[in-house]
This record gives structure tokens, C-alpha cells and sequence, in this order.
């Protein structure tokens, strides 16, 4: 999402286009983000206020992956949950009951404000057997005013006072590309990832065995394609250059 159909809140130009010719293709598609603060709605919201018309059930979050895979793991289980409304409510829709008291696990996501109280919760809860889950692994998250901790450098800490590592469900775990391909019933072979992060999302997309593109509107640049052990499909400049190829 972020760099590739929209940037500091602005959509890049090209996208609402391409996301048209999407819908007006009927072709299947899913917009994937590694913010757990959100739901659908919210960002659905967020998106419509840029220009960009993206179906609520078109979007895939790192929190909704996490609750999917819970899910799937124990069914209608416990978790104690550190974050904000898109990870409890993915958590709650998924059957889970969220609770302080022996839960089956922590799961820490990300919110504008961790709490120590929480933490330290966390902490203990996760010494005492609970599994430890992490909806990403970033460590760091935009803001304003600069970067802001964010789940990855939080889960660290844990880590540390544990002993527990936690498991990372969003990108650049290929699992979260593949519940999205279970989410619109497609193959991987009939697939494509568009992405702007090689560290992310062209090697989550490689590893679940897409065909992927690499926009140079986002974090990666040019110069620092050459620089990892392994290349996306195709470099475009942005989305704007794929709207004819839908």
C-alpha cells in the first residue's frame, strides 16, 4: 500500500487509475500492509481520501493474516493482544476471546502508544508458557516527526526479557502472501506481487513463488537493487506503467 498506490497520504500518481482498471477488469486482487493499527474500513477510508477506490474486503493487513493463522492454528483460542482496533477486532471476528489470564498467546502488534503496564504483562504472561506472535517485523514506522518504534524493535525487547522469540506472520514471511492468495482462491502460478521494499516484499513474493515487480516510488531506489542476492521479475517506475498490462 504504502509506497506503491500512496505516499504521506497522497496517492501516487498512476494508482487510482491502476486500482480502476482492476475493478474494471474483474480481476482478483488484494491491497496487503504490514500496519496492524488499522481495519479494512479504516484504511479503506483513508485510501477513498486520496482517490483511490479500494473495496473493504480488497484489503489484507498484517493483523488479519495474524488472526487467520491463529485461527488455523487453535481454533476459537485465547490471546492477550498488544495494539490497537485492527488487531483486536481481526483477533474477535477470528473467535478469539482476549483475555489477561493464561492466554494461549501474546500477540503484539502495532499502537501509537505501548504501554509499560503492558509490557510488562507481556513479559510475564510469555515467561509463564504463553506463545509469543508478532503481527511484523518492522522496526521502525513513519510519522511526522520522524520514526517512531514499531513492532519489530518492541518485540525485541520482549525477547530479551524472555528468552522467547517471537513469530513474525507479516512480510516479509511468505505466509502472509499466501493466506491472501487463499483469501481471493488464486494461484501462485497466475500471480503477481507489486511491491516498492526488495528486503520485504519482492523476497516474500520470490519465497511464495510470484511473479513479482519492483516500483521505484518507494523505499528501495535503483542503485540499491543490485545490492541483494536476489532480483524481483520486472523494475518499473511505478503502477502507472502497468495499467495497460492489466
Amino acid at each position: 500500500m504504502d509506497g506503491v498506490l500512496v505516499h504521506e497520504g497522497r496517492a501516487i500518481p498512476g494508482a487510482p487509475e491502476f486500482v480502476r482498471a482492476l475493478r474494471e477488469a474483474e480481476r482478483p486482487f488484494l491491497v496487503l500492509t504490514n500496519n496492524s493499527i488499522f481495519t479494512p474500513r479504516d484504511l479503506r477510508a483513508r485510501l477513498a481520501t486520496s482517490g483511490i477506490d479500494v473495496p473493504e474486503q480488497a484489503i489484507w493487513t498484517s493483523a488479519l493474516a495474524t488472526a487467520q493463522f491463529l485461527s488455523d492454528q487453535i481454533p476459537n483460542g485465547s490471546a492477550y493482544p498488544i495494539g490497537e482496533a485492527g488487531l483486536t477486532t481481526a483477533l474477535y471476528e477470528a473467535g478469539y476471546t482476549l483475555t489477561e489470564s493464561d492466554p494461549d498467546y501474546v500477540v503484539l502488534g502495532e499502537t501509537r502508544t505501548y504501554s509499560f503496564e503492558a509490557l510488562t504483562k507481556a513479559v510475564r504472561l510469555v515467561r509463564d508458557g504463553a506463545r509469543f506472535i508478532a503481527t511484523n517485523p518492522d522496526t521502525t514506522g513513519p510519522s511526522p516527526e520522524g520514526p517512531l518504534p514499531a513492532t519489530g524493535a518492541v518485540a525485541a525487547m520482549i525477547q530479551a526479557a524472555t528468552g522467547r522469540s517471537p513469530y513474525y506472520v507479516g512480510k516479509p514471511n511468505p505466509m502472509m502472501f499466501r493466506s491472501a492468495l487463499n483469501r481471493i482462491e488464486a494461484h501462485s502460478e497466475s500471480t503477481a506481487m507489486i511491491g516498492d521494499r526488495m528486503d520485504t516484499d519482492v523476497v516474500a513474493g520470490i519465497e511464495a513463488g510470484l511473479e513479482t515487480f519492483l516500483v521505484m516510488t518507494g523505499s528501495t531506489t535503483a542503485a540499491e537493487v543490485d545490492t541483494f542476492p536476489f532480483r524481483p521479475t520486472h523494475v518499473v517506475d511505478s503502477v502507472a506503467d502497468l495499467i495497460d498490462r492489466v
